[in-house]
């Protein structure tokens, strides 16, 4: 799938790590000046809101939509009238595309988009590469560089940030 803007997700297993490597890359991503944008796949019910306040009780007594705004941030909540799993391509207009560049995502591994995927052998599960065509790095606890793909460090964020600029850099040839 292509995008106007480059999109990199991290698929893995729950467990793995993901959200605490993000935790560690975003800030390094921002300080080289890039503005990230981030999409969140949850595979459960969830809410952003606290229970007792405002924008809980609207949305509760039935605003489908609710848009929570100060000097500080934004937030908008949506209530999804059919209960089906969230398709990227329907959220990424949802951001301001023009204001970032980059999206990063978590979840959505079974999308066609690119992908690094992150790996601990502790863990017992299988690679998702070469099942995923999408994936373009493996990032792992055990970094096997006899493999087809680029082998990361999974520990190494410093590795990771430079293999994600050196891809950026390919996008932005690839795309005019």
């Amino acid at each position: 799938m292509k995008y106007t803007i480059p999109v990199l997700g991290f698929a893995a297993f729950s467990g793995t790590g993901k959200t605490t490597l993000l935790e560690k890359l975003i800030p390094r991503l921002n300080d080289a000046d890039l503005s990230i944008a981030m999409i969140k796949h949850a595979h459960h019910n969830f809410d952003v809101d606290q229970p007792g306040k405002d924008s809980y009780r609207l949305r509760k007594a039935g605003a489908r939509q609710m848009l929570v705004a100060s000097s500080k941030r934004q937030a908008l909540m949506t209530e999804n009238v059919l209960e089906q799993e969230p398709r990227l391509d329907e959220l990424l207009p949802r951001l301001d595309l023009d204001a970032i560049d980059l999206v990063l995502v978590e979840g959505f591994k079974h999308v066609s988009f690119a992908k690094i995927e992150l790996h601990r052998e502790e863990l017992g599960k299988p690679l998702l590469y070469p099942d995923d065509p999408d994936i373009i790095a493996i990032a792992s606890d055990q970094p096997d560089s006899e493999g087809p793909l680029p082998a990361l460090d999974i520990n190494d964020i410093e590795s990771i940030t430079a293999f994600i600029h050196a891809w950026l850099d390919t996008q932005h040839t690839d795309r005019g």
